[in-house]
């Protein structure tokens, strides 16, 4: 049985949203009990990611991390067309993902203890994102 369901988020800008308990929502809404779930982000300067759900200073030394290697305005950036985050941002989601697929048993995302899932939104200014959820199983 395949289910597909698409939401958007609101971002407030640059940082990451816990979208977990919607993802968990929606196959809990499927009905499926063994299967799996593929996230997928219709963007090119946001992504996906499986991350710390505990200490959020994981998401914020990764932010760090990133600033370190694809600053925004790095004058090698030939793409500027909105703004000094534009090139930063679609390398950004180059090196993290677009999708991620996660296995599901007894009706529930197969996370880890302290996994959560998250939008990452790479753009400094807030904007709206089209997630689409699979959900495949019986």
């Amino acid at each position: 049985m395949v289910h597909q369901h698409t939401f958007n988020l609101s971002t407030l800008g640059r940082g990451t949203s816990n979208i977990t308990r919607q993802i968990e929502d929606i196959i809990r809404q499927c009905d499926i009990r063994v299967g799996l779930v593929n996230i997928f982000v219709q963007h090119t300067s946001a992504s996906l990611i499986l991350c710390e759900n505990a200490d959020p200073s994981v998401r914020s030394d990764l932010e760090y991390f990133m600033e370190k290697i694809t600053p925004d305005g790095d004058p090698m950036y030939e793409h500027r067309d909105e703004g000094p985050d534009d090139m930063s941002a679609h390398v950004r989601t180059v090196l993290t993902d677009s999708s991620l697929s996660i296995p599901i048993n007894n009706g529930s995302a197969l996370l880890g203890t302290w996994q959560g899932i998250y939008l990452w939104e790479h753009r400094t200014h807030p904007h709206t994102r089209r997630i689409t959820v699979t959900v495949y199983g019986e």
